[in-house]
């Protein structure tokens, strides 16, 4: 069986090592529900408030098996790998929803505007 694809995205900044190593670790909390998932898009944008505040936006999108999307909400925090953490423990929560009544809730044809 082939585990959960993820696709990850650095909106304003480059990432780094750490940041996608604790994506990878993220990731595996995801693989329980691989009979829900198909993929996950994460998201990172680096965002600098009026006060050149250093921010970070992390969105999360799931996708079913049958390739049908569910948003998580965002995330925002100054530390990536929080916010990180934060949007993974969302979709925890969602799949843990969905793994009780039998399907993901909120999946359909959506679209997130980024």
């Amino acid at each position: 069986m082939m585990g959960l694809g993820m696709q990850i995205v650095y909106l304003g900044f480059a990432g780094s090592a750490a940041i996608e190593a604790e994506a990878d670790v993220q990731l595996l909390r995801l693989e329980r529900f691989s009979g829900l998932l198909r993929a996950c898009h994460l998201a990172i944008e680096s965002l600098r408030d009026g006060d050149h505040r250093q921010a970070y936006d992390v969105r999360l999108d799931l996708f079913s098996a049958s390739s049908e999307l569910k948003p998580i909400v965002h995330c925002t925090g100054e530390d990536p790998v929080v916010a990180m953490r934060e949007a993974f423990d969302a979709a925890e929560r969602e799949l843990k929803l969905a793994g009780a009544s039998g399907g993901l809730p909120g999946y359909g044809s959506m679209r997130r505007d980024h």
